[in-house]
């Protein structure tokens, strides 16, 4: 419960905003679209229903929010069109936790829905779109409810600390770091390794519950291609914020203590792990999986700039996410020193990595 209320993304529409620093997670949107587009033509061309309800998990704030609905209804409109029957009503749910920016989201409702009717033509109905705060890995929707879920850059994020980390009589130390690192313990790569599982399971467990037979699930969200736990794809960019932090401890601007019981519930499974967990639970049958890759200067948009420039724009993305849990464990006095002690240290370095996703299409047997 203490997670559900202290992270979100930064809100509202400001230069800080997750609004204006998730250019990466567009990208990893844009690149699961195929596998979209496959898992809607193989629903669309089945019986659909008058009325077809969707599911948007984890939908922050910002131009990514509406960015699947918009393709999952056209897409659905388009085929309808094609095999000459009006198109369905849109039940839309918004997911996110209780702290994320709907007002945000629903100020923004009537020019998007202006501008679906543009462009899916006259007999396009309208949508009936509604927010829904909690967590995805408790039970949200009612029974059998759901047709289409959708969910991108969210199942990274943990329910919690694992357990082992937080535990006040004794807590496993991750010295130093706050996420997994090749010095971490084997004890913390487990805790990380098990929580996923944990969730992940529970994910798929109340998901089973509200989708309907032969309901579609894509997902899409940070992962890693190799069994290595510690790969610099994975923890590099966390390496350097662990670092800003001890140079802070070094300088007296914060307890060693208080570094030391901070970890984020950050987890990339490996791929392998994704596909036992969804064969273990037994609900859905797995459709596709693919590998996603953003380069390392993603959040410049396509820019090539200098890498102090990439180190900036990698500092606002990252801040925009993190903030609510560092201000939450530390306060907002250290926000801008360690951040801008995390700009010089990555601008310093030259190493370079890709930025590595997995999107996963379920049917619900």
């Amino acid at each position: 419960m203490e997670r559900q209320q202290v992270l979100h993304m930064k809100g509202g529409v400001g230069e800080e905003s997750y609004a204006k620093n998730s250019v990466i997670q567009t990208t990893y949107l844009s690149k699961s679209m195929s596998v979209l587009w496959q898992a809607l033509q193989d629903l669309a061309s089945s019986n659909l229903p008058e009325s077809v309800t969707i599911a948007e998990l984890g939908c922050s704030s910002g131009p990514n929010t509406l960015f699947a609905v918009t393709e999952i209804t056209s897409i659905i409109c388009k085929r309808c069109r094609e095999l000459g029957r009006p198109p369905p009503d849109f039940l839309v749910y918004l997911n996110d936790l209780p702290a994320n920016d709907f007002n945000t989201v629903f100020r923004s409702l009537p020019d998007f829905h202006q501008k679906m009717q543009e462009k899916n033509g006259p007999e396009f109905q309208p949508m009936y779109i509604c927010g829904v705060p909690g967590s995805f890995y408790d039970r949200i929707f009612s029974s059998k409810c759901l047709h289409i879920v959708h969910s991108s850059s969210s199942l990274h994020w943990l329910s919690q600390v694992p357990p082992e980390l937080s535990d006040k009589e004794n807590p496993v130390i991750n010295k130093g770091k706050i996420f997994l690192s090749k010095t971490s313990p084997p004890a913390v790569i487990k805790a990380y390794k098990t929580q996923f599982q944990r969730d992940f399971s529970s994910f798929l467990k109340f998901r089973s519950a509200e989708v309907i037979p032969e309901g579609r699930m894509v997902l899409s969200f940070r992962a890693r291609r190799t069994p290595d736990p510690t790969p610099e794809e994975s923890c590099l960019l966390w390496d350097y914020l662990g670092e800003a932090f001890q140079d802070l401890v070094a300088q007296g601007l914060i307890e060693e203590e208080k570094l030391d019981t901070y970890n984020t519930p950050y987890h990339e499974p490996y791929t392998e792990d994704i596909k036992a967990e969804v064969e273990r639970e037994g609900s859905f049958t797995l459709d596709r999986m693919e590998i996603n890759v953003a380069p390392w200067d993603g959040v410049n948009g396509g820019n090539k700039y200098e890498r102090a420039t990439t180190a900036e724009n990698m500092a606002k993305a990252i801040r925009a996410v993190n903030e609510s849990m560092i201000e939450s464990h530390f306060g907002p006095e250290i926000m801008d020193r360690l951040f801008q002690r995390f700009i010089e240290i990555l601008a310093a370095d030259t190493k370079e990595v890709e930025h590595v996703g997995v999107v996963v299409s379920l049917i619900r047997k």
